[in-house]
């Protein structure tokens, strides 16, 4: 058997161990190790590479963003900021058709912005507004698939854990890549309103009604969101500004959301190192992943298959758009049966060298950026695809008697909306890079 034909056998050798329950970072350090040893013929200088990689791997000083950013999420959330982002909402489009569910994507929105993790920001708003939903008679469909939705915002809008991760691996800017991710961000949001707008004209049992909000109301709730406008303008308007790197940012914002529940006597001493747990519990998954798919990559690179695969696809003369479309619906499946991160980690590796072979016609730092955020966006999709987005479990376990099916049929719309934002983002790459090239 030839190092590439190894290489090409190292995919469905992963997905056996990840059906067998084998945790996939794991899964992928066997493999890598495994598919090292079998290239080289020798394990010595395999465990003396694996040695070398663990050091370089967890020494990258990028990787600091990740307990920084979940941490701020920790805090957030015990600092009320989920709540008071939710009333703020609920005052503002409450009274409208739909407009609590729409309040809610547009809390996470809010959430997302300081929250950075998909899962954290659909467990905690869903505490937040689950119950308020049920309060006014939205369908359990509805509103299980609205907060699953909602919450693969924390994931695109800046930060994001999963931007970070891509920056890394290829060799981008953190800082340039947050801001290509703003805009689509917000159409993200804006186009879940528009699906909760034509599911309830199409199912008017599923919406209740809320009264409408008095303005003085409206203005005091809305005065009850600035520690996270703060918070957000610091953060993300350091890292956009220069001012801050997106580490200095991340530990500014941590320690501003730590103080602010602090303030809000949301943060006790057992608390917070409830919340410094679960932060190191998080950050050890990912970085247990980082370090499996250093290892994978460390074989695929042994394997020369990625090099083979961008000389094939050159070769054969396809058109790149083809190509493009091809990789995207690949991600929407491996979306079924994966989640986010170790998509990009196990295929990153392999995809970004064959897709920079191919001329879109732009520069090759603005196609490395439009490229994560188109990426970004299919990886965001699979969180709420069946039969295993992660969202969709998340959501769905806390809402007391509501069927996954009912979660399944509901969450329809919102990835009608996510494909329909794909394509006009692939289409119209300027879009994701204006205000990239704006400020840089």
């Amino acid at each position: 058997m030839t190092n590439i034909e190894l290489g090409f056998w190292a995919f469905p050798v992963i997905l056996a161990l990840i059906f067998l329950r084998i945790p996939i970072g794991l899964a992928m350090l066997a493999v890598g190790i495994g598919g090292s040893w079998l290239v080289t013929g020798s394990l010595n200088p395999v465990m003396a590479q694996f040695k070398n990689l663990t050091h370089g791997t967890f020494a990258n000083y990028s990787l600091s963003v990740v307990p920084l950013f979940l941490l701020m999420g920790q805090f957030a959330s015990l600092g009320g900021m989920s709540a008071a982002l939710f009333k703020a909402a609920a005052t503002w489009l409450g009274h409208r058709k739909g407009g609590v569910a729409m309040a809610a994507v547009g809390a996470c929105a809010g959430f997302g912005a300081i929250c950075g993790s998909s899962l954290a920001t659909a467990a905690t708003m869903g505490q937040v507004t689950l119950p308020e939903l049920r309060k006014y008679g939205y369908s359990g469909a509805l509103a299980t698939a609205t907060l699953a939705a909602g919450g693969t915002l924390g994931i695109l809008i800046p930060p994001s854990v999963i931007l970070v991760i891509y920056a890394i691996l290829t060799e981008q800017n953190i800082a340039k890549l947050f801001v290509a991710a703003f805009v689509p961000g917000i159409l993200a949001a804006i186009g879940y309103m528009i699906a909760i707008a034509i599911y309830v004209r199409v199912n008017p049992h599923a919406a209740g009604h809320r009264e409408r909000t008095p303005y003085r109301e409206r203005f005091e709730a809305l005065a009850g969101v600035w520690p996270v406008m703060i918070v957000f303008i610091v953060v993300i308007g350091g890292i956009y500004t220069g001012v801050f790197t997106p580490t200095e940012a991340a530990a500014i914002g941590a320690a501003g959301t730590g103080i602010i529940s602090l303030l809000n006597r949301g943060l006790t001493r057992e608390n917070f190192i409830e919340a410094i747990l679960s932060t190191a519990s998080s950050t050890a998954m990912i970085f247990l992943i980082v370090l499996g798919a250093g290892a994978l990559n460390g074989f695929l690179a042994m394997s020369q298959l990625p090099q083979f695969a961008a000389d094939f696809v050159t070769a054969q003369g396809y058109n790149p758009w083809i190509v493009l479309v091809a990789i995207l619906i690949l991600y929407l499946i491996l979306g079924c049966v994966m989640d986010s991160l170790s998509m990009i980690l196990l295929t990153v590796p392999i995809i970004f060298p064959m897709v920079t072979a191919l001329d879109f016609g732009l520069p090759p730092e603005e196609f490395a950026i439009w490229f994560g955020i188109l990426i970004l966006i299919v990886v965001e999709v699979g969180l709420i695809t069946p039969p295993v987005g992660m969202n969709l479990f998340v959501i769905n376990s806390m809402a007391k008697g509501v069927s996954l099916g009912q979660t399944y049929r509901g969450v329809v719309p919102f990835v009608a909306s996510d494909l329909i934002r794909t394509a006009i983002l692939a289409a119209f790459p300027i879009i994701s890079l204006f205000l990239v090239r704006l400020l840089y």
